[in-house]
């Protein structure tokens, strides 16, 4: 129980954070309207995972769709590894689709949130190519990826040859957050890369890191990349 002294404090301190902190309880048993709340988010984290992306947005961008090796959303759970690889049709198409060799490509994926990009990708993308473009940088033909896991980045970097990649992928969800996207960028990507070769910008969401701050950062982090031919725990920012 919370004594009624300390509930005004608490109330003021709750105002600064989502998390289930203070929530209170009668008896034993949390309170009816926590309860609930949690299973509201609960359901939502849920239907991140196994919702699709709206072909509208994607059409609204002009994102093509490549598939990975994944069959289903079950399997993707449960067969991380298979994330990562592109199917045989998906290398041919982006090899048949993509500018080759572009400073910089960037990539969206439904990852383990559609909604993530669902609710991100309008205010994200527009913003990050207007970023690129203010550092000069050849933007190569963006695309989707169903069912990817952030290693995918490896294989598309060697079929297009850019000299850096994004990759906008929807962040697992949690019971706070169930929208909330990554941006994951490496330098010359390719098999046999280091997670520490890799960099992120993680938490994008209105909530979270704004949108359209995280685009204009993204394009920094590219900039500052290409110029020094590294990423990850090499690069001096």
């Amino acid at each position: 129980m919370i004594p009624k002294s300390n509930r005004d404090p608490l109330e003021t301190l709750k105002q600064f954070t989502p998390a289930r902190i203070g929530v209170g309880r009668t008896g034993t048993r949390p309170l009816t309207k926590d309860v609930l709340s949690f299973r509201t988010d609960h359901a939502a984290a849920v239907d991140s995972v196994y919702g699709a992306v709206s072909e509208d947005i994607l059409a609204e961008f002009n994102l093509f769709t490549v598939n990975t090796r994944v069959k289903s959303k079950e399997h993707y759970l449960k067969r991380p590894d298979q994330g990562r690889l592109l199917a045989d049709n998906a290398k041919k198409e982006i090899f048949k689709n993509c500018v080759q060799q572009p400073d910089v490509q960037v990539v969206v994926s439904d990852g383990l949130s559609a909604k993530a990009i669902e609710e991100n990708i309008s205010d994200v993308y527009p913003a990050l190519i207007d970023s690129l473009q203010s550092y000069g940088l050849c933007i190569g033909t963006s695309f989707f990826v169903k069912g990817g896991r952030v290693a995918c980045m490896d294989e598309i970097g060697e079929i297009i040859k850019p000299k850096a990649l994004v990759l906008l992928i929807g962040e697992r969800p949690g019971l706070v957050s169930a929208e909330s996207m990554s941006a994951y960028m490496c330098y010359e990507p390719s098999k046999g890369k280091k997670e520490s070769d890799r960099m992120v910008i993680s938490n994008i969401h209105k909530r979270g890191t704004p949108p359209i701050e995280a685009a204009a950062h993204i394009g920094t982090m590219i900039d500052k990349m290409i110029k020094q031919q590294t990423s990850g725990v090499h690069l001096i920012v």
